[in-house]
């Protein structure tokens, strides 16, 4: 028996929060005494970029570099991952949870006739029964949830598990899976991705600017902090609304959620709508000359000051560490 995860990619890189799948898959093993932690990946990639998994924790990586397969096909990944994981006698499927995840896990709970679970927090409590903690209400409350299934689907949250990097080498093994035409039924005829050097979704660092950055003149010194940090640029949903930033930045209920190691909110009040798209973060650091924003409760660290005086400062106290 073992544990397979699903490898997503993009621009010709393994996503992080995919490498955070494998790891989790790896520390279920350890807990469970499961066997090996096998990774499946579909499209075109080069091995050199998936043989990540195996610092992530992976075995081996089973690979399908079927041009076809690269898109995102959501019933042709269903197809292939359900093969896979008969092939390699798999009980468990690990993936992380994205749009692609939820639409691949969904079909393959039917396929596989499996229970699912998604916004997986933890490794399950296995003590008496399968229970798994998972986030629930856009991360405001936790749920535990009971798999009483032979096969099993659980979809991680990003930044739920530290990623392993000191793992040995995965072997790459190319297969060709078959997978019928009906599966390549839907066409993609083209996609809008939004543009950036660092993408929201992906990120690890996040600054993001609200209304107290007074206009969209302003926003060089976000871009600026921004750069010093390696981070991605967000913003408020008044802020988008308003046409100062395009709508791709809006971080919030109704916008990008994000889940990264560092949240950098400034000039933000704090609305419940806008927590709720940030807070899984890991660190959430506020800056607000108003000291009842509410966005102060929520953070881990606050700054009560002007931004145009404290963001200039701390983006030349970065540089002059770096």
């Amino acid at each position: 028996m073992s544990i397979l995860v699903y490898i997503e990619h993009a621009e010709g890189a393994v996503k992080k929060t995919s490498l955070e799948a494998v790891s989790y898959g790896k520390a279920l093993a350890e807990k469970t005494g499961a066997g090996e932690v096998i990774a499946v990946a579909l499209g075109a990639i080069e091995e050199s970029e998936l043989k990540k998994a195996g610092s992530a924790g992976a075995s081996k990586v089973i690979h399908d570099s079927n041009e076809k397969l690269t898109a995102g096909v959501i019933q042709a990944h269903a197809d292939a991952i359900s093969q896979v994981y008969s092939q390699v006698g798999a009980h468990t499927l690990v993936l992380a949870k994205s749009s692609l995840g939820d639409a691949v896990a969904a079909r393959l709970a039917i396929k596989l006739n499996a229970g699912l679970v998604s916004n997986v927090m933890d490794l399950p409590d296995t003590s008496d029964v399968y229970k798994v903690k998972r986030s629930i209400y856009t991360g405001k409350a936790f749920a535990e949830t009971v798999i009483n299934t032979e096969h099993k689907i659980l979809a991680v949250k990003k930044n739920a598990v530290d990623l392993l990097t000191d793992g040995g080498d995965a072997s790459i093994e190319s297969v060709s899976l078959t997978i019928g035409d009906s599966n390549f039924a839907t066409n993609i005829t083209s996609t809008d991705k939004a543009t950036g050097d660092i993408l929201l979704p992906e990120a690890d660092i996040v600054v993001s600017g609200g209304r107290g950055m007074k206009g969209p003149e302003n926003w060089g010194m976000l871009e600026d902090l921004a750069k010093e940090l390696g981070a991605a640029t967000g913003c408020s949903k008044p802020v988008s609304d308003i046409g100062w930033r395009p709508h791709h930045e809006h971080v919030g209920q109704t916008g990008v959620k994000v889940a990264p190691t560092l949240y950098v909110a400034v000039g933000i009040s704090g609305a419940i709508q806008h927590l709720a798209g940030v807070n899984s973060s890991k660190y959430i650091v506020v800056i607000n000359k108003d000291p009842e924003a509410p966005f102060f409760k929520a953070a881990d660290y606050g700054i009560v000051g002007d931004a145009f005086e404290v963001i200039p400062k701390l983006t030349e106290a970065l540089k002059a560490i770096k």
